[in-house]
């Protein structure tokens, strides 16, 4: 080793020998030979004489050596008086106190109290009795009467991409993934957050304050992630959204090494995605891991090697080097020394295998399996990750979109929970639209979570999975003041912010609030607190649901468990909702009275009495719907339901339709349009589980990208086989269509001039023909207003032409709300899909969101002008929320709309915009156990059919 001399450093020590006899030099000389030969010998063998002296070495900043040294051990923690805090560091000044009065607060766990929340400086002062003194003499403060209102701590998303998957979609804002390569642990989502999505303010309306965006799933290791509260900030930047920013964000690897450590939070990705986008395999995936940690721990072992030099006072030793630092791997070394929050996109067994070892090999934790459709099959295979389980980040509902997620069940969470395994449930915005994060643990809910832990599951439980709990997801005295007062309880479909504070900033300029006197103001809620939405929501039993999907691994049988074409006696029934004279009527059986009235008896699958019925067949089998309902079988319209099984699996299924713009029809057609019905395929997962969740019929259209689709066809969701009777209901029901900028379809203008060309140059016998004159409903994909308004011109143009009525609906229609009553007029239907906005698109910019940000929403807007409305999905997975989706629309109009309009939604009307004639589908009923149509708590348990000739029971 060179030792290069520095001013500091203390000079060679030289032997001056006395002047000696001449006589005596000769043996001096040889005494003085042997004695630097000893000497030699002895240091070489590494002894250290006692009498020697040796010169000390130590570097100028010995000291910040010493303690950077000393920092790399510690792990992240908030200052020890943090708690205390009477001002946060993300204080906005001039933001006035706030006493938010008489409100039920949820402060996490099974803890409820009723009382006042104080927030003053960004923090929470006082929860619960908020003694006077605090505020009175305080000048500016809020006072707000909650009215019993619930209060929580403001939603946490664990998962999303807020800022770097932009709404709406443009060229440039689309900064979630990088494809440069598979492991590339320096990205900083950061870099690329867009302080201008218009996300932000729609996901606060929605209750979120805080998210962790993350980087994308194409890479194995995509990047650090941030979090960050979604409030604009005086600055306007992107780094003042930002939660306590690791330090070094601003000034590189210069850190303070007294302050606290913060946390740090990456991206990594194993399984389908990076092994797509890298045509490689999960064994190539596994390989990047361990030779990316591989090298990461060796420059944290350099590190240490330095570091126990430097802390044992041997400078020698290292003084021709410097600390070992690696600007690509640093983030990684963090994650070894356990100062970093890992946060894996995973769905499958082997795939948390593989990672449950690499955490063993290299000895760190991790924060969350996210996705992770498998885990509730292998909880004790997750409990062996080192340091522990990590949390598991899923949807509820939200599954068999590709291979991973085939096994995907709603009991899920549940299973998870009961494990000890904790739970949150995440966006990954936009695939799920973060304004809605709330319906993920509702969902969970109603599928056997425990209340506590679904409310924690998007508030404490994700804070403490990012390293947050000591100021994010609860309401205790000197967390964040980010603070959400409902206008129901939040765990009832439909729930809504009343207010929304970050940061103690009130949110909402719409604030439905009343003022009183006194500078005091009044919250408006859905109902009194006493009412019905004010209260936890009743739930099913789905107890033994979830046992057969343990039992069955994953695939638990999803047919009928009894099929009767005879008869059938449904007992204890509260209503009937059934067609009589063109409209939907609900007989309603009193309470009052003995419940042997509430009877309804079917035979073949079709009602023959209602009322006191036991008489007329006593050998029935008898069914006790426990104060439960009969309502129409719902109509679900806008997937690809029966088409696709696996979107992500071409083998699974019908494939695309040829598009007129971009590739034209192949001889083979002669001219012939698809017909969606050819490519049918029964007893697929979604569409058994959307015929269990009273979804009797599913419209579908060829799948297409492009502008032409062909044929839609209705078929029943709950028949086996084409050839079964009465599976297929309608083997053609419309014309489908896209004008907009879809796939490789030119030019709006292009568009419209070709579906001009099909409509006027039309000749008789063609289906186009059909169309022109009114005999197959025509149903135009659109969203954009302007598209709309130039459409509803060519219907004109082309009924003067042949005399004619067309019968036309738009779907998608996100924007049609802009030219409600020019659709009112020219007997337009609209069928909205999905039912709740979301400006994804530049077509889909304006949209109407509803309260608490509009008075109205698109549904009431239209249905206010009378125009025939419906409502369908986007995903096949959603058709088995159809019923929660007309609840919601129900409730988010407040009073707007009523049931019968409501279920409507979801049924008739979709049946009449389609073109199917009601008499085949007024037998399809379906029985809910244990309340109405529109109870959480209601279950089906039968699917009644008329035309089929059996009523099915689950």
């Amino acid at each position: 080793m060179s030792l290069k001399l520095e001013d500091d450093v203390l000079p060679a020590y030289t032997y001056s020998p006395p002047a000696q006899a001449p006589r005596r030099r000769s043996r001096a000389l040889r005494f003085l030979l042997l004695a630097l030969t000893s000497y030699l010998l002895l240091r070489l063998s590494g002894l250290r004489l006692p009498w020697s002296h040796t010169p000390t070495y130590r570097p100028a900043h010995a000291d910040s050596i010493i303690a950077q040294c000393r920092s790399l051990p510690l792990l992240p923690t908030p200052p020890a008086d943090f708690a205390q805090r009477r001002v946060s560091d993300r204080f906005d000044p001039g933001t006035p106190p706030t006493l938010v009065v008489n409100g039920t607060i949820w402060l996490g766990g099974d803890s409820v109290v009723q009382g006042d929340v104080y927030m003053d400086g960004g923090v929470i002062r006082a929860i619960g009795y908020v003694p006077e003194a605090l505020y009175v003499d305080v000048p500016g403060v809020v006072v707000v009467q909650a009215q019993g209102a619930w209060v929580t701590p403001g939603i946490v998303d664990l998962h999303s991409h807020l800022g770097v998957d932009s709404a709406p979609s443009l060229d440039g804002s689309g900064d979630t993934n990088s494809i440069l390569g598979a492991v590339q642990p320096w990205l900083r989502s950061l870099d690329g957050l867009n302080t201008r999505d218009m996300a932000y303010g729609l996901s606060i309306s929605g209750g979120v304050t805080s998210a962790l965006v993350l980087p994308g799933s194409a890479d194995n290791i995509g990047g650090q992630a941030f979090m960050i509260k979604l409030r604009p900030t005086k600055e306007r930047s992107s780094s003042a959204m930002v939660v306590e920013p690791p330090y070094g964000l601003w000034n590189g690897s210069d850190v303070d090494p007294e302050a606290p450590v913060r946390w740090r939070h990456m991206k990594h990705a194993c399984g389908e995605n990076p092994s797509r986008v890298y045509d490689s395999t999960r064994m190539d995936s596994i390989w990047r891991f361990r030779q990316a940690y591989a090298l990461a721990a060796s420059v944290r072992d350099a590190q240490d090697d330095y570091c126990a030099s430097a802390l044992s006072g041997d400078w020698l030793q290292i003084a021709d080097q410097s600390f070992p630092y690696d600007l690509a791997l640093e983030a990684l070394v963090d994650t070894l020394r356990g100062k970093v929050k890992v946060n894996v996109h995973c769905y499958e067994a082997v795939d948390f295998d593989g990672l449950v070892r690499l955490t063993n090999e290299f000895k760190f934790p991790i924060a969350a399996f996210h996705h992770a459709h498998e885990a509730y099959l292998v909880p004790e295979l997750l409990k062996k990750t080192w340091g522990g389980a990590p949390a598991i980040a899923m949807f509820a509902t939200n599954a068999r979109y590709k291979r991973e997620a085939y096994r995907g069940s709603e009991f899920a969470a549940k299973i998870l929970a009961d494990e000890g395994i904790p739970v949150v449930m995440k966006s990954d915005h936009p695939v799920l639209n973060s304004r809605y994060l709330l319906y993920e643990a509702q969902q969970a809910y109603f599928y056997g979570l425990n209340a506590s832990l679904a409310l924690a599951a998007v508030t404490s439980t994700s804070a403490g999975a990012a390293g947050f709990a000591h100021r994010l997801g609860h309401l205790k005295v000197g967390h964040d003041a980010d603070v959400v007062v409902w206008d129901s309880h939040p765990l009832q479909l439909g729930a809504t912010p009343l207010q929304v504070y970050i940061d103690g900033i009130a949110q909402l300029s719409y604030a439905p609030e009343v003022s009183l006197e006194g500078g005091m103001t009044r919250m408006t809620l859905k109902e009194l607190p006493r009412g019905e939405l004010q209260q936890l929501p009743a739930v099913a039993d789905y107890e033994r649901e979830a046992q057969e999907t343990l039992e069955y691994d994953g695939e638990p049988p999803l047919g009928p468990r009894e099929v009767h074409a005879g008869e059938v006696l449904f007992t204890n029934v509260l209503s009937v909702w059934q067609r009589e004279g063109g409209e939907l009527q609900e007989q309603v059986f009193s309470l009052e009275q003995p419940m042997i009235t509430g009877q309804v008896l079917v035979k073949n699958g079709a009602v023959v009495c209602t009322g006191d019925c036991a008489h007329l067949a006593p050998s029935a089998r008898v069914v006790d719907l426990e104060w439960g309902s009969v309502a129409p079988g719902l109509t679900s319209y806008g997937s690809s339901l029966g088409l696709v099984e696996i979107r992500a699996e071409p083998s699974t299924n019908d494939g695309r339709a040829y598009d007129l713009f971009g590739s034209p029809a192949p001889g083979v057609l002669g001219g012939h349009l698809l017909r969606a019905v050819d490519g049918v395929q029964f007893g697929g997962k979604d569409m058994l589980i959307a015929h269990r969740s009273g979804v009797s019929t599913a419209v579908t259209a060829p799948v297409s990208y492009g502008f032409l689709s062909g044929l839609s066809g209705a078929f029943r969701t709950g028949a086996w086989n084409k050839a079964e009777v009465g599976s297929v209901v309608k083997p053609v029901t419309a014309l489908h269509v896209a004008v907009g900028h879809r796939g490789s379809t030119p030019s709006i203008s292009a568009q419209v001039a070709g579906l001009r060309h099909l409509l006027s140059g039309a000749t008789e016998g063609e289906v186009w023909w059909d169309v022109a004159h009114g005999t197959i409903p025509l149903i135009i994909q659109v969203d954009s207003a302007d598209i709309m308004s130039t459409l509803i011109l060519l219907k004109q143009e082309i009924e003067i032409q042949f005399g004619s009525t067309l019968q036309l609906s738009f779907a998608g229609a996100n924007e049609a709300w802009l030219v409600a009553k020019n659709i009112a007029d020219d007997g337009i239907g609209v069928i909205l899909a999905p039912s709740r906005t979301y400006p994804a698109e530049w077509e889909k910019m304006r949209t109407l969101p509803g309260i608490p940000l509009t008075d109205e929403t698109n549904i009431s807007l239209l249905l206010e002008y009378n125009v025939t409305v419906a409502i369908g999905i986007v995903e096949e997975w959603e058709a088995r929320n159809t019923r929660f989706d007309a609840i919601w629309a129900y409730r988010d109009a407040h009073g707007k709309i009523s049931k019968r309009q409501a279920l409507e939604l979801v049924s008739y009307n979709v049946n009449k915009l389609l073109g199917l004639e009601e008499s085949s589908l007024s037998g399809d009923l379906v029985a809910y156990k244990g309340g109405d149509f529109f109870s959480t708590g209601a279950k089906v348990v039968g699917m009644l059919s008329a035309e089929r000739g059996v009523t099915e029971l689950f």
